[in-house]
């Protein structure tokens, strides 16, 4: 088999399942880290964080994205089958989901890819940046909370656009590069980055909520002490 014939093999047969979790992080807390420990384990692949540099659906992040980065790297050290993916604080630019997709394509049109969110995320996905083209780019795995169905009183413009998407079988995530809905069976847990910030700001027990090498980072630099940013809960 000659290089070209190898290389074009390469590009047309599937990788790996990629899985990204995108968010602000603002900062990372123990809810991030179990949804992203669920994937993982659901879906038998590594799960990457990835941070928004410039994230255009919120209010300013109150820690900057490098920092925010470097928290998540605090709480993935030692965490196997996660990682801090940095391609979006790398693009110039507002953090557009679909821009990013679409540079991913570029290089690996055929892969596998999802895109892992919470179930706020999924229902908001009508304001986001050409979101009816995000299905052509990726799958979606969409963390479900404890007795609140997905599928139940969605936008109808979302309902429609998933009708025939959905899927209970990770395995079809690994058939195709995008396309496919599914439900992540882990309910959400009560932590959010908008009430870790409020806390901060008022000098209300916080530390738990978090993992203790970030908390040691938000002290150390005295992060979030001036007031939260009024962002949503991500």
């Amino acid at each position: 088999m000659t290089l070209a014939d190898a290389t074009k093999r390469a590009q047309e047969e599937p990788a790996t399942l990629l899985v990204l979790y995108g968010g602000t992080f603002d900062p990372v807390h123990n809810g991030h880290l179990a949804v992203a420990r669920a994937a993982r384990d659901m879906l038998g692949v590594p799960v990457h964080l990835m941070p928004a540099a410039d994230p255009p659906h919120r209010a300013a992040p109150g820690a900057d994205a490098a920092t925010r980065a470097a928290m998540l790297d605090l709480a993935l050290a030692g965490e196997s089958g996660l990682q801090v993916d940095r391609r979006e604080l790398q693009r110039p630019g507002r953090s557009w989901t679909v821009d990013t997709l679409r540079a991913l394509r570029e290089t690996a049109p055929l892969r596998p890819v999802a895109l892992l969110l919470g179930a706020d995320g999924f229902r908001g996905l009508p304001q986001w940046k050409e979101w009816q083209a995000l299905f052509a780019l990726a799958h979606l795995v969409v963390a479900e909370r404890a007795c609140d169905p997905l599928d139940r009183d969605l936008p109808a413009a979302l309902a429609d656009a998933v009708a025939d998407r959905w899927t209970a079988d990770p395995g079809d995530l690994r058939a195709t590069p995008a396309g496919r809905v599914l439900r992540l069976r882990q309910p959400l847990s009560p932590e959010s980055a908008t009430e870790v910030r409020r806390r901060i700001a008022r000098g209300e027990p916080w530390q738990a909520m978090v993992p203790p090498a970030v908390a040691a980072r938000i002290t150390t630099d005295g992060l979030y002490a001036h007031g939260g940013d009024g962002g949503a809960p991500l």
